[in-house]
């Protein structure tokens, strides 16, 4: 399995007007160090990056920074509000971003409940209406509901990202049939974001044919990050080709996989 296998019969990822090769997006939290940060993203082939503006040193001449160890040349810096939880904190650190020198695009989160970290819907919708007035192309962290999912591309989202399970869980995808729904009814880019927690997910969550998975935790905390990014940029190109090809039906009974015709006798 390769990229060139996948590109030979899919498309390119296009969001907000701008292609990707990769349908792996990464992280930069919860690394050991960054010398394992920046090896687990090379091996992850991806070529968006998020930074959770709230929790790095804005600083680029910072050697211990995490900014100082990403090339905005070689990788597409994508900043999020993670760690947010009101729409207004949202809204603040997106411009605060952007003064920053990142570009427009923006991963927007913000969080309802400090357990489960699970999304504030009507503060989503508020900051989004904010942000995307402000021109920026917001790529949406929301739930697994597909009302919440219309209205967020009917706003005027660039991408909508519901959630497998919850951040950091790594229960894998527990909502198929959601998943599925949203991205059989959304014209944007449906990209998967948290919960993934090994290769199995990400293969079992792009055969639902979305269009690609964020994903930190999984990496970050893995024993050895580059091997698992590596797995996972395999698993993310198989349920892609695996999706793209078309599984057989299921069947509640053995079919012969042999021919049943013209047999010796």
């Amino acid at each position: 399995m390769t990229t060139a296998a996948v590109a030979s019969v899919d498309l390119p990822l296009v969001v907000g007007g701008r292609q990707f090769r990769s349908r792996l997006m990464v992280g930069t939290g919860k690394y050991r160090d960054n010398e394992s940060m920046v090896r687990a993203i090379e091996a992850s082939g991806a070529e968006i990056v998020t930074v959770a503006v709230r929790r790095v040193d804005l600083d680029r001449k910072k050697t211990d920074g995490v900014l100082y160890h990403l090339d905005p040349t070689h990788h597409f810096l994508l900043a999020n509000t993670a760690g947010c939880y009101s729409a207004a904190e949202a809204v603040r650190y997106a411009r605060l971003a952007r003064e920053a020198g990142f570009n427009d695009f923006l991963k927007l989160e913000v969080i309802g409940d400090r357990e489960t970290l699970l999304p504030d819907v009507a503060g989503l919708l508020e900051a989004a209406a904010v942000l995307i007035k402000d021109g920026f192309q917001v790529m949406a962290y929301t739930n697994d509901d597909l009302v919440t999912a219309l209205r967020l591309e009917d706003m005027g989202c660039v991408a909508v990202m519901p959630l497998a399970s919850p951040i950091g869980s790594g229960l894998g995808l527990v909502n198929p049939y959601g998943i599925r729904t949203i991205k059989r009814r959304l014209s944007v880019p449906v990209i998967v974001d948290a919960g993934v927690g090994t290769a199995s997910d990400a293969c079992v969550t792009m055969e639902q044919g979305v269009d690609g998975i964020l994903m930190n935790t999984a990496i970050a905390e893995a024993t050895d990050p580059a091997a698992m990014a590596a797995a996972m940029r395999h698993a993310v190109e198989a349920g892609r080709l695996a999706f793209l090809a078309g599984r057989m039906p299921r069947r509640e009974v053995a079919a012969p996989s042999s021919p049943t015709t013209g047999l010796l006798g």
